[in-house]
């Protein structure tokens, strides 16, 4: 889980490259695909203004510190950069089968705002404005709710009944590593190793060099297997070996991993890369949290059958600056921190690794949050909004996918969170990482582990968040997730319009109740797997009223996210 992370922390996605996805001959047009979006984009008075949707992200030169790298090191990551480059067409297909077509269609179009087009078209992989809940810029043609992983005319109903009728295809139709293609009558399930062969076999070659050069045996390992993983479609032994790289400071992410472009199901897991250098001064500062997840755990404001000591709790904690990206981590909003893997049974084995991308992060804060601030909250609170409460908050954000219900039974049977509440899942992940991230917060200031008397900063930092993430979209995890927490926590008398300022003004005591609330209905709805009542709970709360919607229009002027560039080699 990521993202990561929120206005309070929560971002998606990030890492974006200095050059266009990579372009490859186009797949044959699949037969269940829609043809491909060639019309003339929305103009400006159907209410879509082009440019000013592309100036919500602003460009960013991204100059990460790789000098203590040895001459080895820079090897394996520059290697590591290509493989990374990889996962962009493969990606560019996951979020539509024929995204290559239709950017060969703006690339032969006349039109004056064609370079325009095309960079909006690389900025968010497709014809779809991700920060206008998917809105064609070009065409009229909606983003299927399966992206590219199933036929793109497949209705979440019409597959529920085939699954039923068919259950000894259900494990591979709704597996992780699979793409669902027509086949006559029926549907079938494509390996991603078979799908995306064409870019994941010299992506394999490229761990591979990048193992046989470093002298890391961990890192050997984990190379050497996610490559093999690439040609196998088998992830376990590599996940595993990723929770064990130890003592290099290269920490790279590459592979399948986060479920949120999978709208039908939410199962199908997107290609992404993140090519990082850890700080280990810094990690080691936030090491000793991991240390305290069960004690977190066991504080949850839930019944006991609700909370997991089943699950690892090794959980390694870094900070690192991202030097590249790749696939799902380079379009749209940007991820500030993740959580991985996803795999349930790697999690409770070993738990998950928290990665915070201190980089990204202090960009975001600088042009973003601390902006905003001032738009938000009356005067006097606004001024206690703080970097280190961005960050806390998203460390404890990553903290708290590990903590809750994992692997679940359901009418008997063993199941998982994320199998029972499909695509609205990673909605409730998201939100329930939020409010439970500054839960915990405030819990390590009941230990004495934070300062108590920093407690309204941290409560003002994590409200403001709220707002930098609801501009993402609340048809998008994040932001879906955190208008939930504004209904809910309005609703709870957390917070108040001051008329006659402009701004909201927090009631302290009565937010903190209402986080605690919050953190329980959403336990108790995932340990329940309970699929309709959390469809129920978010159709009543993700929603923003006048007030917040007044916040958002006088803040337009700042940056929505970033367009990190980062270097094509160290």
């Amino acid at each position: 889980m990521r993202r990561t992370i929120l206005a309070v922390l929560m971002m998606t996605t990030a890492a974006c490259t200095t050059t266009p996805p990579v372009e490859t001959p186009p797949l044959p047009p699949a037969s269940e695909s829609a043809p491909a979006p060639e019309a003339p984009a929305p103009t400006q008075e159907e209410g879509y203004d082009l440019a000013a949707q592309r100036a919500k992200i602003a460009r960013i030169d991204m100059n990460p510190d790789t000098s203590f790298l040895s001459a080895e090191e820079r090897q394996v990551v520059n290697l590591l950069i290509q493989a990374a480059e990889l996962m962009n067409p493969i990606y560019l297909r996951q979020r539509y089968v024929q995204n290559p077509e239709v950017r060969s269609a703006i690339e032969r179009t006349r039109r004056a705002d064609q370079a325009l087009l095309l960079d909006m078209f690389d900025l968010h992989f497709g014809p779809w404005d991700t920060l206008a809940e998917n809105r064609p810029f070009w065409g009229t043609t909606p983003w299927p709710e399966g992206a590219g992983f199933y036929p793109t005319d497949l209705t979440k109903a019409e597959f529920d009944a085939y699954l039923a009728a068919h259950p000894d295809q259900r494990e591979a139709l709704t597996s992780g590593y699979t793409v669902v293609r027509r086949q006559g009558d029926g549907l079938v399930a494509i390996p991603y190793s078979e799908e995306y062969k064409q870019w994941l076999e010299p992506a394999a070659k490229l761990l591979e060099q990048a193992a046989a050069i470093t002298g890391n045996a961990s890192l050997k390992r984990f190379l050497t297997l996610r490559a093999e993983a690439f040609r196998t479609n088998e992830y376990y032994e590599s996940e595993l070996a990723w929770m064990d790289l130890a003592d290099t400071p290269i920490e790279v992410v590459i592979g399948p991993y986060e479920v949120y472009t999978d709208r039908l199901y939410g199962t199908k897991t997107a290609f992404e890369a993140f090519v990082t250098v850890k700080d280990p001064e810094a990690s080691g500062d936030l090491d000793k949290y991991k240390a305290l997840l069960r004690d977190m755990e066991a504080n949850l404001p839930v019944e006991d059958r609700y909370k997991n000591f089943q699950r690892g709790f090794e959980s390694p904690i870094l900070v690192a600056d991202q030097v590249h990206g790749g696939g799902d981590n380079v379009p749209g909003v940007q991820t500030i921190a993740f959580n991985l893997p996803n795999d349930e049974r790697v999690r409770e084995a070993k738990g998950a690794k928290k990665v915070i991308l201190a980089n990204v992060l202090g960009a975001k804060y600088d042009r973003i949050l601390a902006p905003m601030a001032p738009f938000i909250l009356v005067p006097e609170q606004a001024k206690l909004v703080a970097k280190k409460y961005m960050t806390n908050e998203t460390l404890f954000h990553e903290l708290s996918h590990s903590l809750g219900p994992g692997t679940i039974t359901v009418d008997g049977r063993q199941t998982t969170v994320n199998a029972e509440l499909k695509e609205v899942y990673s909605a409730s992940e998201e939100g329930k990482a939020d409010v439970m991230g500054v839960y915990n917060i405030l819990y390590m200031m009941d230990r004495g582990e934070l300062p108590a008397a920093e407690r309204e900063q941290a409560l003002a930092t994590y409200f403001a968040g709220i707002f930098r993430a609801v501009r993402f979209g609340i048809d998008e995890a994040h932001g879906r997730g955190a208008a939930v927490q504004y209904s809910y926590l309005k609703e709870k008398g957390a917070f108040a319009w001051d008329e006659s300022q402009q701004r909201f003004r927090v009631d302290y005591d009565k937010l903190e109740a209402g986080i605690r609330d919050l953190v329980a209905d959403l336990v108790r709805l995932q340990g329940n797997g309970d699929y309709e009542g959390t469809k129920a709970f978010f159709e009543r709360y993700a929603r923003l009223d006048e007030h917040a919607e007044a916040v958002l229009a006088n803040t337009r002027d700042i940056p929505v996210d970033i367009q990190p560039i980062y270097p094509e080699a160290v």
